[in-house]
């Protein structure tokens, strides 16, 4: 399916107040995070008297875009020149590596050294800090490229939350996160009275801040109301490179290490060390899956001190090997 989302143009009355936002789309963009924040701008202009937004599509090479519901989009340009007042929407999605082509990052770093103020939706983020945009900026990232994105850029101050703006770089964790950045916008743009209108119009009734954290909490996503159950599991999340005992656990959090046998037993059907090690084996497929680092490095950076063992565990979860999985992922992305 080919779909073609018009381009705004202004027109003579209006083009020195309108804003342009200039997306580009990289193969398998989330199109959810896409829509949402397009439909933000779409309903302020339907509430204006004038028109406060336009928009651009482009991409590297001008012609189409594939979504990650395999939905193409025409393209209105290549990596255009763009003006130093317009706003550059990166929008990214599954395979970022892949999507991020030298071209397109030698053209944002040149349009950056405008002044030109720069934004990334889903793991977009990627982008920016392959372009060297986030080099001491705060930001965030969709939750399941946070591991790997830490890892490659440690100079960029990584945060959970839902959207981040640090002076003229913004980024989003991908879904409805965009819908909040983007009533952030437009409430510093023209006001929070015409930004709770949109939101209204969305049926959006919770609008999160960058305050907000990305991820349900604990027991949400556990569906356990424990209190020591649910800081004992946040302990273990923030502690995989360097894993804490069992008894050490219990202890902090006041029980006794049977005690908090018997709890993770009746609520997560698994013993403690069991959880703790799903949680480290997760994240050693996703460095495994979305970055470069050796297999040996991200046994390490998931609190296994050798190799082998590293191995022996993941087979036994995941029923291959790392080395397995790193050359399954190369070769489904060279297709």
């Amino acid at each position: 399916m080919m779909s073609q989302v018009r381009s705004s143009t202004p027109n003579s009355t209006t083009s020195g107040k309108s804003r342009r936002f200039v997306f580009v789309l990289l193969e398998n963009f989330t199109l959810l995070s896409f829509a949402s924040a397009l439909d933000c701008l779409r309903l302020a202009n339907r509430r204006s008297p004038q028109r406060y937004y336009d928009w651009l599509l482009i991409g590297d090479g001008g012609e189409s875009a594939t979504s990650s519901t395999e939905t193409k989009f025409l393209l209105d340009e290549d990596l255009i020149e763009l003006h130093r007042d317009d706003t550059i929407i990166l929008c990214g999605g599954i395979d970022i590596q892949q999507a991020t082509s030298k071209r397109l990052l030698n053209w944002l770093r040149r349009e950056a050294r405008k002044g030109v103020r720069v934004g990334g939706l889903c793991t977009a983020a990627y982008v920016m800090a392959k372009a060297g945009l986030l080099d001491g900026k705060k930001a965030t990232i969709h939750w399941e490229n946070q591991d790997s994105f830490a890892e490659e850029f440690p100079e960029v101050e990584l945060g959970k939350s839902v959207f981040s703006i640090d002076g003229n770089r913004m980024t989003t964790a991908g879904g409805t996160s965009s819908i909040d950045m983007f009533l952030q916008i437009i409430a510093d743009d023209h006001g929070e009275e015409l930004a709770n209108w949109v939101a209204d119009q969305q049926i959006y009734s919770s609008i999160r801040t960058d305050q907000d954290t990305q991820r349900l909490s604990v027991p949400t996503r556990i569906g356990v109301r424990h209190p020591k159950l649910s800081q004992v599991i946040q302990m273990m999340e923030s502690n995989i490179e360097e894993p804490i005992s069992p008894s050490i656990l219990a202890k902090d959090v006041g029980m006794s290490t049977r005690q908090l046998e018997r709890l993770f037993r009746r609520y997560l059907n698994r013993s403690p060390k069991r959880y703790y090690m799903e949680l480290r084996l997760q994240k050693a497929r996703n460095l495994l899956m979305q970055t470069d680092m050796s297999v040996i490095n991200v046994a390490l950076a998931c609190g296994f001190a050798s190799p082998s063992h590293f191995s022996k565990c993941y087979r036994a979860h995941y029923d291959t090997t790392p080395y397995r999985e790193r050359g399954t992922q190369a070769a489904r992305l060279s297709v």
